[in-house]
Order: structure tokens, then sequence, then C-alpha cells
């Protein structure tokens, strides 16, 4: 039963891997990533201590197509083509992951419907333009550039004609795409569903194998070429211009990598319209089974189903899935929390450093807009606050000066009067990247004798209901002792 403190929270996802699955990561040293554009999230699942599964998730707007190269993942959003970059050296860790991967660049396209994304070996990030029933890349000045539309594609228009979705590489070069129909006219793929999906040679111009039900993920590996015939739930490959099933999965499959001998696979639950009357519904009828949501890892020559992530609550679909080869705990930083804005690294800083949290001046009780994704903001008298305490390095009276109207009493009245005698620490506490909590304190020596005089403590007023205070100064005897071994 949900209570009603927890109303304004979004419904929680539940994963469950099957006995083997960790084992198996674990042993490959691999991990994987996938997006469901149904719930605006890119989740990354490894291994951490204790036969325990990592994940990690992460918002964005409708993100879908997946693509991973090198140190980075390329990602498709509503209007925006993303690149994150891993951030963490070889054999670097941040808070026991292993690879960090961080927005860094976007290309911005305005909303295309695109699919499946690639990236070439010479860095050109290739896309499947649904809307407009092409093969694009990105071009300077444009929000595309078209390369390739199937030759019963007319003109390019934003009418989703024939429901272009996947694309396969093979030698470094666009080769395959899979489409729902051969229509020519706004939407006309969605009256074709049952049997009217095609597989196209790109280099020929030619349809390969027809008869299919809403192919996706086509895909070129160990000489053959793989897809999803996602309306029957059927994982296989061509076998001249027919489709050679190799297993039955229980959801409307869509997302496919590969990992030596086995396929990753992506199951989603028939929850929408463009579901409904596929022979994937009235197999899973017959065969008294629901259809399932999660990544299914299966034996490219058996078929079997060897391992499973089993996923429910708010997420039923799945788009993409790719594989993250020698990477153990991947992490991903988003736009919903200030990680985003506080972590810095550049040429020989030794590692991911933490900065220091803007300042909450007090008084200022409405709230301002900011540019770019909005995030969700804790109120200050919510227990889910999350308080974050941070370390203040290198304090001098001078570069406090920008929080002086966070001590209490004024330090800036303090140098006034008095000199600095030792060194200064300093902990805050902030709450969504913005300070709510200042403790200063100063050490220095006389002979043999050390002292510590506490300077400075001050909390926001909407805040002191909470035990912050006392948190700020355990940290602060902490980092003393720490800092200072002989310190009485």
């Amino acid at each position: 039963m949900t209570k009603p403190s927890d109303s304004n929270k979004p419904p929680p996802v539940i994963m469950q891997g099957s006995d083997h699955l960790y084992q198996w990561l674990d042993e490959e040293q691999i991990s994987f990533a996938f997006t469901t554009y149904q719930t605006n999230r890119l989740f990354l699942v490894g291994c951490k201590e204790k036969g325990r599964l990592a994940v990690n998730e992460r918002l964005f707007d409708k993100p879908m197509g997946l693509y991973a190269s090198n140190e980075s993942l390329y990602m498709v959003t509503r209007y925006q083509i993303w690149q994150l970059e891993n951030r963490l050296a070889k054999n670097e860790l941040y808070q026991g992951c292993d690879r960090l991967y961080v927005p860094s660049q976007s290309h911005t396209t305005g909303d295309l419907n695109v699919h499946d994304v690639v990236v070439t070996e010479e860095q050109n990030i290739l896309f499947i333009n649904t809307d407009f029933s092409c093969l694009a890349t990105l071009q300077a000045g444009f929000s595309f550039a078209p390369l390739w539309k199937p030759p019963f594609i007319t003109k390019l228009v934003a009418e989703d004609r024939c429901h272009l979705n996947g694309l396969a590489m093979q030698n470094d070069k666009p080769a395959y795409v899979t489409a729902c129909s051969v229509t020519d006219e706004a939407a006309g793929w969605r009256n074709h569903r049952a049997d009217g999906g095609v597989v196209m040679h790109i280099p020929s111009n030619e349809i390969i194998a027809a008869g299919l039900s809403m192919p996706h993920s086509p895909r070129w590996y160990q000489g053959k070429l793989w897809l999803l015939n996602s309306g029957t739930g059927e994982f296989g490959y061509l076998d001249g211009d027919k489709f050679a099933p190799v297993t039955f999965c229980p959801g409307f499959v869509r997302g496919l990598a590969f990992w030596k001998n086995c396929a990753l696979i992506g199951l989603s639950k028939l929850r929408s319209k463009a579901f409904s009357g596929l022979s994937l519904e009235s197999r899973l009828t017959a065969q008294s089974m629901t259809a399932q949501c999660g990544v299914a890892v299966v034996d490219l020559h058996t078929g079997n189903v060897l391992h499973v992530l089993h996923i429910g609550g708010v997420v039923e679909e799945l788009y993409d899935v790719v594989v993250l080869p020698e990477v153990r705990t991947p992490r991903a930083l988003g736009f919903q929390d200030d990680d985003i804005d506080r972590l810095i690294s550049f040429p020989h800083s030794g590692g991911m450093m933490i900065t220091k949290p803007t300042v909450k001046r007090p008084g200022l009780s409405q709230p301002v807009q900011v540019s770019g994704v909005p995030r969700v903001l804790q109120l200050a008298n919510s227990q889910d606050s999350i308080v974050k305490y941070q370390r203040m390095c290198h304090l001098t009276p001078e570069n406090l000066l920008p929080y002086e109207a966070m001590t209490e009493p004024s330090l800036q009245e303090r140098w006034q009067a008095r000199s600095q005698r030792g060194e200064l620490f300093g902990i805050s506490a902030s709450v969504e990247g913005e300070m709510i909590g200042l403790i200063v304190a100063e050490c220095w020596q006389e002979g043999d004798q050390s002292h510590i005089e506490l300077l400075s403590s001050y909390v926001l007023p909407a805040y002191r209901h909470q035990s912050i205070e006392k948190r700020l100064y355990q940290h602060l005897q902490q980092l003393v002792n720490h800092s200072s071994p002989q310190a009485q």
C-alpha cells in the first residue's frame, strides 16, 4: 500500500537477475546497458560486491538507440543525439564504479523519431531517421543530412511512411535496414504490422527478405545477419531470403547485442496499440504465457535462454541493448542531481574531484527558474532531502568571503579584528548542489600544544529541524582529528 507521503514519488523499478546472471557477467568481465523510452530511462547493469548486481539509472527525454564505442556511449533522445564520455582513467575508480559516462556532447536534430544509431571508425554518426524514412548523418548547419532512402519512398517528409527502424553495419559500412512495410503514405505501415516487414540491402537497394512482422535490430555478427522478428517474438537470422528462427521469447523483442556465442535481447510487454493484433499475442495465449519485460541472454547455437534480467514495476518496454566489454561496474551522470555540476577532471588532475557547492542565500524564498533540463527539487521540510557533506579545502579569509552569509558569528568581522593563526577547516552541507549549512574551525600550534577553535556554525532556518548542525560538527571533528593527529 502506498503511503500518503509517497504519493509524489515515481513508481519503483523492480529488477531481478536469474540465478547465474551475476556469475556470468563477473566471469566474462562485461556489463550491459539498455534504454526504455517508455519511462525515459537509461540503465547500466554490472556487478558489485557480495554477488549483487549493480544497477545505475539515469533519466533522459525519450532515449532510444544506443551504441557503445571505445570509451563512449552514444544515445538518441527526443531531439538530440548524445555522446556520454567515460571520464575515468584506466584502473581509476569513483565510488566503486570503473566507468563514469558523462554527457559531454550533444547534437540537436529536432524530433526526428530517430531509432538505431551507430558510429563509424572515422567517428561519423549514422542514424535511422524514422519520421523521414531515411538513413541520415549529421551535418553542420542542418538538423540532418540524408544518406539513403528506400526506393519506394518518393519524398522526404516527416510522415513515418514505412517505419524504417533498424540499421546493421558490415565492414564499417551501412549494409542492411529493417522496415515494417513498403508503404509510401503517412503512417502506412500501421496496417501492415502482421506480415509487411522487410529487410533491405542498402548497396543494392533490394529487398532481401519480406513477410516479417515488425522486424527490428538487424545486426551483422559471425557472418550472418541476425534480427528480431518482433511481432512473433522470435530471434533468428536470414537464411537466404527466409527468416530462420533460433528461439522464441515471451515478449515483443527489440534491442539486440552480442557477446561471444551469446545474444542479449530486450523484451517488452504488449501495452500499446502498436503491439496489438500480432501473432505474438495469440502464441502467448495458446501457451498460457504473459508477455515479459527484461533482457534475455540466449545461446546462439542451441537457442536456449541462459540468463534473464527480469524487469517489473513502472518499466514495461525496452528499446535498445549494448554490451560493455571489460567494464565491471558502469555508472552515468544525468541531469537530475548536482554531480553533473560538481564532478570535475582535467589533465594531470589525479582523478575526479568534487567542487564546492554554491551558496544558498538566506532569505531567498522564491525558486528561481534555470535553463536546461529541470530537476526534481527536494523540499526543505522533506525527510527525503538528500544532504551532502563535503570538506572545503585550502580555506583562507579571502576565499571565505563569498560564504559570509553562511557564517555565524561573522567571519568577515573576525578577520577585521584579528589575523589568521593557523589552518582553517570547513565542512559544507548542501542539498541539490546549494549550500544550506557551513561550519568552520581553526587549528594552530603553540609550542607542543595544539589548539582548535570553532569559528562559525550556521544552518539555514528552513533546515534547522533536522540534525544537520550536529552532523556538521561530527564531520568537522573527524576531519580535524584525521588531519591533525596530535590535536587535543
